[in-house]
């Protein structure tokens, strides 16, 4: 989440009154993340209740992949996942454009997303992850992942050696070795809709209980095994991934497995898959790095947080996920 585009209170109050919500009382930009504007938005008189996340979408958003995403929150929480549903506008429209740009309106969830994850929280977070595999394992949609290692090995590769150079000195060759590794890549393992960007500012938290799984927005189909890593590798190290947290990694893979059990494929591929997901979120940041414009109210993140992690699972191997 963050906020590229601002809009006034007379915008904000004009552009909430095309759902069926209420009077807007207040709305505060959200910071986090880097790829859309985000707001929390308050209102009375309405009943879907009080507070929302609205969303305008600016960055790495197709807009023909919206329905997918929105339609998946609604079918998620339909099936009783904790899942924010969209709120459709007084139209039945799942979303609006405003100045050329998509925005929707989606339920707002009660929690608070774990700062530094324990493996009480690690374990929820992962039967609830199983859960949404066993569930959207059939799912009709079906959207690529063009995040996937071998794309973001080819992203690695677009940027200017010089300007990677200028983020770390080892980038360069990080561009270098995503090649190799997307050369290992699985083909053949379980598939289903994934999250695939499962931190912990994703999952908000009651205590212990997963009380919602947010920000849907790269979810799309691959391997279940590779949506474990993903999660593995966001919640299991320290926030500059210079420390590996054991109790938490074996308690999500351990939460994972109280809902669904990892094939003997899916097991010995965990290496490269978490060293995969760890490429993802390097190409991302690079490019966000690279690419966010000056003003935005963001966040850039370091690259290096998922190099020294990358690095961390090649050296343990397979014998982590044992």
């Amino acid at each position: 989440m963050a906020v590229y585009t601002d809009l006034s209170a007379e915008d904000l109050a004009r552009l909430i009154g095309a759902w069926d919500v209420g009077t807007l009382v207040s709305a505060k930009g959200i910071a986090e993340g880097v790829s859309n504007s985000n707001w929390l938005i308050e209102t009375s008189g309405s009943t879907h209740g009080s507070r929302f996340i609205l969303t305008m979408y600016e960055r790495r958003i197709d807009l023909s992949d919206l329905p997918f995403f929105l339609g998946l929150l609604d079918d998620l929480s339909a099936a009783k996942l904790p899942v924010p549903r969209t709120i459709h506008d007084r139209d039945s429209a799942a979303f609006r454009m405003v100045d050329g740009k998509a925005v929707a309106l989606i339920e707002f969830l009660p929690g608070v997303s774990p700062g530094s994850p324990s493996s009480a929280q690690a374990y929820a977070t992962g039967s609830v992850l199983a859960r949404l595999h066993q569930t959207t394992r059939n799912y009709a949609s079906e959207r690529p992942n063009d995040l996937s290692p071998p794309h973001c090995a080819a992203l690695m590769q677009s940027f200017d050696g010089g300007a990677l150079a200028l983020i770390d000195p080892d980038l360069p060759q990080v561009a270098d070795n995503a090649v190799s590794l997307a050369n290992q890549w699985p083909q053949d393992l379980p598939r289903s809709i994934i999250h695939s960007d499962l931190f912990p500012d994703n999952v908000l938290m009651l205590g212990n209980d997963v009380s919602g799984l947010i920000d849907f927005y790269f979810s799309c189909t691959d391997f279940m095994a590779y949506d474990l890593a993903v999660t593995h590798a966001a919640w299991s190290f320290g926030k500059a991934g210079q420390t590996y947290h054991e109790d938490v990694g074996a308690a999500l893979i351990e939460g994972y497995e109280s809902v669904r059990t990892l094939s003997a494929d899916e097991r010995s591929a965990m290496r490269i898959l978490a060293q995969g997901a760890c490429l993802r979120f390097v190409a991302s940041r690079v490019e966000d790095w690279l690419d966010t414009p000056a003003g935005a109210l963001v966040t850039r993140k370091d690259p290096m947080d998922f190099v020294r992690r990358w690095r961390f699972y090649e050296k343990q191997g397979n014998a982590l996920f044992a």
